[in-house]
């Protein structure tokens, strides 16, 4: 069931006035951005001069340019301020409600383009499915389980009772419409704050008289994720903001939507609060995180307007987390940022005047050790800006950005258009006999055969080699937890034979995830192997028929194999099992359970049940994600080999470049393409000469 609605434009979000330049700290963006614009005005022109089979080629490529959106997901526990950050990246002080509904479990993803690429502004809500209902009310969910299987059943009828409460006021708010709603999409082609306001903010109970406050969060308890897509003039490229869920609820339902986002993800942002840096509840973000490579990882410190003494607190924060991450074996050289959303958003607003005295002392404070000399002479808001960290923020966003997805991006589509536009020459000029016709050592109906026979064999041969690779890492997983299992029980029953069971037990599963990571390692390594070593021989193959089929006229294509598969992070490792806790449920399962072998056997059965989730979605969901992954990369190659085949098979006589080229407007046409080439590789080089003196 999906909704169409509109709504009187003076509605709509609309972004305030400017009082300091919001694109601070975006200029490689900038640079970046401009780079990508200027590939597509050159392949646009490129698609003036191929015939049909390459313009689907270059189309292709136009198509992943339009769809090159970066995502950053944010992260953080309820009330760190993750949704106050995102609006101010955004630039919009409210942008996202902030007091969203502590049950549910939305990811709202803000698509961000850049005002000077004008798109439709609409909003998409998805809701929850039924199997989502049916798990948390049978088992509570993860929690639950856990607790069921510690025998705590207390917290377990705590739990239901709670789950029971927000479904049951969700059919009073819905009634009959409340299972039809389930799974479907609601689409709308514009969004504003009360549009917002009714799908992710928690409302008041059903029944209030004022119709406004009832509608207010008539579907939040079932909305699973919200997209929002609207123009911003801060970004100089589409940008995602992904404000997750706080990971700090009962029942730990986001724990999985906040791991399928950061797996959707190459860039995170940690926040959090100042005065509660580190607690016991970002443990659980930290083993998420630690399976990403550091440089992934971004932290920042929110809430510092709170601290009495920022200049002296700040430094021993950062020491605090450092150790802590190390300790967790968390990403421990990740860089660490400090600042206030808060601020931000009053910079925003145009109300940095009517801060609270403790917010106003800690700015002043923080100012006298932070604040840049070139800022001393500008505008206040400018420097208020500064403190706030945003900046800072998006120069370490922007870095990553460039260097992890924009040039491995710009280098692969400049890659494939110079193969496109170097095979034009090529159709221009296949050997043409003094009579005209055409001189190939094979029919152009061979040549596709040949070529149709080369595709399916590596594919094939690929499929077998990425199943040998994922056959190999499930052998060394299994292997990897039946070792942890029993390291864990002969480590159990030392402690019952020398302290009975009067001493609560406890065993970090963090030797379960190194483990893992480690076979994981491995098997990144393995796919990517395979994948260059079967892309390099499927561009030798290619090549070879090239000259098989049209002689040495097509010497001239520049090839290059395709881009090596970036492994996704294993983030379910650090999915939460009963180990993790320290608290009520692990001392009451110790307590209920009486006799050596009685632990050891339910000890087994636990953490058999505990590690099977995720040892299902490193097993099955990650490998089957790099199969597909790896594999539609292979097919690309071939499918723009395929139409720059078909394209030099077309008779000369029978297409406009080859009409070009064999005619008086032959010079012409070969000095356009040949300047198209020049440019497509300046830009190249010059996105590579860039990163290096970034860096630099």
């Amino acid at each position: 069931m999906n909704v169409q609605l509109r709504q009187a434009p003076e509605t709509e979000v609309r972004a305030p006035k400017r009082l300091v330049d919001l694109r601070s700290g975006l200029e490689t963006l900038e640079n970046f951005g401009a780079n990508l614009g200027a590939l597509d005005e050159l392949l646009r022109d490129l698609s003036q001069m191929t015939g049909d089979n390459a313009t689907r080629a270059v189309e292709r490529l136009r198509k992943d340019i339009a769809g090159f959106e970066p995502t950053i997901t944010v992260l953080g526990q309820v009330k760190s301020g993750k949704t106050t950050l995102v609006n101010a990246l955004a630039g919009w002080s409210d942008l996202l409600p902030s007091d969203v509904n502590p049950w549910t479990s939305v990811v709202t993803s803000l698509h961000l383009k850049p005002a000077s690429k004008p798109s439709e502004t609409g909003a998409s809500f998805r809701f929850m499915k039924e199997t989502d209902w049916d798990r948390l009310l049978n088992q509570g969910g993860r929690i639950g389980e856990m607790a069921s299987r510690a025998g705590a059943e207390s917290e377990l009828k705590k739990i239901g009772e709670q789950i029971e409460k927000v479904r049951s006021k969700a059919q009073n708010r819905l009634g009959k419409k409340f299972d039809l709603l389930l799974g479907e999409t609601h689409d709308y082609g514009y969004f504003d704050k009360n549009l917002l306001e009714r799908y992710i903010v928690m409302g008041d109970d059903f029944g209030v008289e004022d119709d406004a406050q009832a509608e207010q969060g008539r579907f939040a308890d079932i909305v699973s994720s919200a997209d929002l897509f609207l123009n911003c003039e801060t970004v100089p490229v589409p940008l995602c903001l992904r404000d997750t869920p706080g990971v700090n609820d009962t029942f730990m339902m986001r724990e999985q939507v906040t791991i399928q986002a950061i797996r959707d993800s190459k860039m995170c942002v940690v926040v959090l609060s100042a005065g509660q840096a580190l607690t016991s509840v970002d443990m659980g973000l930290i083993r998420l995180i630690s399976n990403l490579k550091s440089r992934n990882v971004l932290i920042f410190v929110n809430r510092i307007d709170e601290l009495s003494n920022p200049a002296q607190q700040i430094p021993e924060i950062e020491a605090s987390i450092r150790q802590t991450l190390r300790d967790k074996q968390g990403p421990d050289d990740a860089q660490i940022l400090f600042g206030s959303a808060y601020w931000a958003n009053k910079v925003l607003t145009g109300s940095i005047e009517g801060m609270p005295e403790v917010s106003s002392r800690a700015l002043f404070e923080w100012a006298e050790v932070a604040l840049d000399p070139q800022y001393s002479q500008t505008d206040p808001n400018e420097m208020v800006w500064e403190l706030s960290g945003v900046s800072a923020l998006f120069r370490a966003v922007s870095e990553r950005i460039l260097e992890e997805q924009g040039v491995p991006f710009l280098e692969k589509t400049t890659g494939a258009a110079l193969t496109i536009a170097t095979s034009q020459m090529a159709a221009g000029m296949v050997n043409i006999s003094s009579d005209g016709s055409r001189a190939q050592t094979l029919t152009t109906y061979d040549a596709i055969q040949a070529f149709e026979k080369l595709a399916a064999f590596h594919a094939d041969a690929f499929q077998k080699e990425l199943g040998a690779a994922i056959a190999e890492f499930h052998m060394r997983a299994d292997r990897a937890h039946a070792k942890f299992i029993d390291r864990a029980l002969r480590s159990l029953l030392s402690h019952l034979e020398n302290y009975g069971n009067h001493i609560v037990w406890d065993y970090d599963p963090v030797g379960l995830r190194m483990l893992l990571r480690s076979a994981y390692t491995v098997f990144g390594a393995n796919v990517r192997s395979a994948s260059e070593g079967r892309f390099e021989a499927a561009m030798t193959d290619i090549a070879m028929l090239y000259a098989d089929a049209f002689g040495s006229a097509v010497q001239g294509i520049q090839m290059a194999p395709p881009a090596l598969p970036n492994m996704p992070a294993p983030v379910a490792f650090g999915q939460t099992i009963a180990l993790d806790f320290n608290d009520g449920w692990w001392i009451s399962w110790w307590n209920r359970i009486r006799g050596y072998k009685a632990f050891a056997k339910r000890f087994q059965n636990l953490i058999a049940r505990e590690t099977e989730d995720f040892m299902r979605q490193s097993k099955e969901i990650q490998t089957a994600q790099v199969r597909e992954m790896a594999a539609v990369t292979l097919q690309d190659f071939f499918a723009q080999h395929r139409d720059i085949m078909k394209e030099i098979s077309v008779d000369p006589r029978g297409g406009d470049l080859q009409k070009l080229f064999h005619s008086g407007e032959e010079g012409q046409k070969r000095e356009k393409l040949e300047r198209l080439i020049t440019e497509f590789e300046e830009l190249r080089d010059k996105s590579r000469i860039g990163l290096e003196g970034h860096h630099a």
